[in-house]
């Protein structure tokens, strides 16, 4: 398989390098080439005129649901999904069946994932089979692949349980990430508030949010840890956030693009693709979520990719399960935030590339001289619009069916190997 290429003409954009302008990148062997290396004769041109040149995308929160809903999706399958949408790198969510509790479960999702088109950065569990109850064991966790802990899908209830996992876990040097939901505040359906009344069904306010919020920013606090705060999508959150930070209580947090495009009034017509786990808020929230992603108090766009099949969706809507397909949709979406001028190029890309490698601690999201080669370029301006037939995860649940998107990956790289490409037929 070739791993050396010569991209011209695109507009290469690096943020941890301070890197923006048009230009080549050569990659030889597999790794970025230093800047006017001879380029090997019989090396392949790819122009990407017009388009970006950026660091491989991290989408630092996905369910693969492999092993046990292989129905739904495989780690093969979500890997296709993934460099399709641009992403070179996903990290794997532990609330699979069995849960990713043990070493054993990990080095499964190691070994599938030896042969899929994208990296996949296993999570482990934070209590056994996510119950809450009983702490895994990090070190063995760690020693076996995965790079943080989370009970993602259900909150750590139990206080001194999260103090335990916030301690234990540093030791290591394991984010944990915080599925932030006081689950007795969060008994509905959708966000609470004038829809929910008008829908007639059972809402969830906010504060089931800014109050576990609070909570994991106060542990991290106290113990001089830690937290990553999974898709947050209300203001109330932003601004704990954000004061936390001022404070330097070590919080970092992540958010998904329908919380940044959507509200609750597209729960109107009851599809089922838009209710979600935390649930589509309000305009006030969607526009302080955009303030969050600007003034850096939100660090990363993850996507919460969650595939379910008709079983799960074409019910009922208090019946039907949460979650949404995101990993094909993301750079669209979040492209709207720099024609919206809410974030520039650079920004964008340290929120899809930069800070989800640094959180999750691993050497990624920068195009310097030596680095593997995982790289996306970006057509800002294609316009298409997405519909089923393009889709390729298993499933189909998601809101922007039939939308009309303007910008998309066009080629997506993983260790100088090309794993999708848009550009050109002649190209693998």
């Amino acid at each position: 398989m070739n791993t050396t290429w010569h991209f011209i003409n695109g507009r290469i954009i690096d943020p941890l390098n301070k890197v923006d302008r048009t230009g080549n990148l050569l990659v030889i062997d597999g790794r970025i080439a230093v800047p006017d290396h001879p380029v090997p004769a019989g090396t392949p041109e790819i122009n990407v005129s017009g388009c970006w040149i950026v660091p491989g995308l991290t989408d630092m929160h996905v369910h693969l649901r492999e092993p046990g809903e292989e129905y739904k999706e495989d780690i093969l399958s979500g890997c296709l999904a993934a460099v399709s949408g641009g992403f070179t790198g996903v990290a794997c969510m532990p609330n699979t069946r069995p849960v990713n509790d043990c070493a054993a479960v990990t080095a499964m999702i190691t070994a599938r994932a030896a042969g899929a088109a994208a990296r996949v950065y296993p999570v482990g569990a934070i209590s056994l089979k996510c119950e809450g109850r009983q702490l895994t064991e990090f070190g063995e966790l760690r020693a076996a692949g995965v790079v943080a802990v989370s009970d993602d899908g259900q909150p750590v209830v139990d206080s001194q349980l999260m103090r335990r996992a916030l301690e234990y876990a540093s030791d290591f040097n394991l984010p944990v990430i915080s599925h932030s939901e006081d689950p007795a505040l969060s008994t509905g359906l959708m966000n609470e508030g004038p829809v929910s009344t008008r829908l007639g069904l059972k809402g969830i306010p906010a504060a089931a949010e800014a109050v576990m919020v609070y909570r994991e920013i106060a542990l991290a606090e106290f113990t001089g840890t830690r937290v990553h705060i999974a898709h947050v999508s209300t203001a109330m959150a932003a601004d704990l956030i954000r004061a936390a930070k001022i404070r330097g209580v070590r919080v970092t947090a992540e958010t998904a693009p329908h919380y940044f495009t959507l509200t609750d009034d597209a729960v109107t017509g009851f599809d089922t693709n838009t209710k979600m786990n935390p649930p589509l808020r309000t305009e006030q929230d969607r526009q302080a979520i955009q303030e969050a992603l600007a003034d850096g108090t939100i660090d990363a766009i993850a996507t919460d990719h969650a595939p379910h099949s008709i079983l799960e969706k074409e019910v009922e809507f208090d019946q039907a399960a949460n979650g949404i397909i995101g990993l094909e949709t993301a750079v669209s979406l979040s492209l709207a935030l720099v024609r919206d001028k809410v974030v520039d190029e650079r920004r964008l890309i340290e929120l899809l590339a930069v800070n989800p490698a640094a959180i999750l601690g691993f050497d990624a999201g920068h195009l310097s001289a030596g680095a593997v080669a995982d790289i996306t370029v970006i057509d800002p301006q294609q316009q298409f619009i997405y519909t089923a037939d393009q889709i390729i995860s298993k499933s189909r649940n998601t809101p922007f069916l039939d939308w009309s998107l303007q910008g998309r990956a066009m080629l997506t790289m993983v260790g100088g190997s090309i794993r999708y490409n848009r550009i050109s037929a002649a190209l693998p």
